[in-house]
């Protein structure tokens, strides 16, 4: 008869089971219920809340819950300090996202020091989107490094340490959103910038390389947070962040829609949605949105949403280098970036500001295999003392190195002005070169009204009444400039009835799918410069 082994009485592993329960739960209490109450005073969520309404319900799976500093008594935990960084994967639209933030209840959010980083740079949170080739959300509220770090130390340690190797890894591979929603100095504000798209909140956000603090102390300067780093300096005047959002509850809703643009990482294509828009929609305001008189703007805005698929706009930068509009939008349920010379801001023509903006979108796009489309109405480089001090022509002629570089299927629909350099940077020169025109196109290496001037300035000065002959030589090349001699010699590729631009537009990017779907990957330069 065989021996039988008797069952073995299970370890109870309830003490511990019952730890771990606790210490979770002083996780989830964050700095304690006064400094929670003092941030909801201060018109913030706190991390936690933020996460919540962020991503997919119940989606948030937490890693590095239990970090922090245990307190104990007699060897029994009593309490414990958490880390001020939470993050995890979680989903937005049901796909996967690594997400993370600053605790600011606790000391404010500064970084802790641990045997490894949960989020920051080289933290845990971007090696999760670097490997795991998912975007990655970061929800900055903190001011980084204290020089109190280096006390408990004993010594200092030098910049980089904590660098952002892996930060500029994740802007070549996956999209990258950065929301600024309290106040972000030192490294966090570094990471803000190293993102694809940005965004701040009205009121409560701020960001600067330091605070009013060391400002003062180092120059002399007293400043609020406000005019030091509120939406007005960081958005509008020096471009640091893309957009501003009125309140947390806006900016979620406006990473969700930013990021249903994009794929998950380079090797995917954009998401494709099914499109109720026909693509035959003629709309017969664009017969005549643009005036006859040729010194008169329009809304560049408006002729945009009366191109691409309905509601499909979501406009980057808008109150930042407004002579160009860049935005990401639909035709026929396919993303494309559309670049559009603003006539409403200096003519159209491209001041140092605007280039900027149109370089740094040429790049998200061409990173992400996102077709451009170019509306162009552009005079030419903005021009003038103003314009060579700001260094215009360097910043242009970088757009003009960066539209030369991308790869991404480019069509050129020309509405009204292509001159110049800036004109170069609106046609595709890797590709099949499509460019379309409408009846009021016209371009050239300057505008008639300058270029006679220039050209004919001995002719015109030497005659009987130097005005009536400068108008004479403007009627003259006026009337071989034309888009419809351009097209003769298939200059141009066709000049169309402004009503059809949507339906070729969908006709070419349709078609242009496979080509990059045989294209995917990173590109051979370092994706997108922050």
């Amino acid at each position: 008869m065989a021996h039988q082994i008797e069952p073995t009485t299970a370890p109870d592993w309830s003490p511990e089971l019952q730890e771990l329960a606790k210490r979770a739960a002083y996780a989830t209490e964050m700095g304690g219920a006064a400094a929670v109450e003092r941030h909801h005073a201060a018109g913030r969520l706190t991390v936690r809340e933020r996460i919540g309404k962020l991503t997919d319900e119940d989606s948030f799976q937490e890693v590095g819950k239990l970090t922090g500093q245990g307190h104990f008594e007699h060897g029994v935990l009593t309490g414990l300090t958490p880390a001020p960084y939470v993050m995890g994967l979680a989903a937005i639209d049901g796909r996967s996202v690594a997400v993370g933030g600053e605790d600011f209840t606790i000391r404010g959010g500064s970084s802790w020091s641990g045997d490894r980083k949960k989020g920051g740079q080289g933290g845990f949170v971007e090696e999760l989107a670097l490997q795991y080739r998912i975007p990655l959300v970061n929800l900055i509220d903190g001011a980084g490094g204290s020089v109190t770090s280096q006390k408990k130390r004993g010594h200092t340690v030098f910049p980089g340490v904590h660098g952002f190797e892996t930060s500029v890894a994740l802007m070549g591979t996956v999209p990258v959103v950065s929301a600024v929603l309290g106040t972000a100095a030192g490294g966090p504000a570094g990471r803000a910038i190293l993102s694809h798209w940005s965004v701040m909140v009205q009121n409560t956000s701020h960001i600067f390389a330091a605070g009013p603090p060391v400002v003062e102390r180092s120059l002399g300067q007293k400043i609020t947070k406000e005019e030091l780093g509120g939406p007005k300096t960081a958005v509008d005047q020096a471009g640091l962040v893309d957009n501003v959002a009125a309140d947390e509850a806006q900016c979620f809703e406006m990473i969700r829609r930013y990021l249903s643009y994009m794929p998950s990482n380079v090797w995917e294509l954009p998401p494709v949605i099914a499109s109720t828009d026909p693509i035959g929609r003629r709309e017969e305001e664009l017969a005549s949105i643009v005036p006859r008189d040729r010194r008169k703007p329009y809304n560049m805005r408006k002729l945009i949403g009366l191109i691409v698929d309905k509601d499909s706009v979501f406009e980057i930068q808008p109150t930042f280098g407004k002579a160009v509009i860049t935005s990401l939008a639909r035709l026929n349920g396919k993303v494309v970036g559309i670049i559009a010379n603003n006539p409403m801001v200096y003519g159209g023509a491209m001041d140092m500001k605007a280039a900027r903006k149109q370089t740094h979108f040429i790049e998200l796009c061409d990173t992400f295999h996102i077709p451009l489309i170019f509306l162009v109405d552009v005079p030419g480089f903005m021009v003038g003392k103003d314009a060579e001090i700001a260094g215009t022509l360097r910043e242009g002629m970088r757009s003009v190195y960066v539209s030369l570089q991308a790869t991404v299927p480019m069509v050129t629909v020309v509405i009204r002005k292509c001159y110049g350099m800036a004109g170069m940077a609106t046609t595709d020169k890797n590709g099949i070169g499509l460019k379309l025109a409408w009846p009021s196109a016209e371009w050239g290496s300057l505008p008639i009204e300058g270029g006679v001037a220039a050209a004919f300035r001995r002719e015109i000065a030497e005659a009987a009444d130097p005005k009536e002959k400068e108008r004479e030589l403007e009627a003259e090349l006026r009337a071989v400039s034309s888009p419809m001699r351009t097209a003769e010699a298939f200059g141009v590729e066709d000049v169309i009835d402004p009503r059809d631009t949507r339906g070729y537009l969908c006709r070419f990017i349709d078609a242009a799918q496979l080509r990059l779907k045989t294209s995917l990957g990173p590109k051979l330069k370092s994706g997108v410069r922050p």
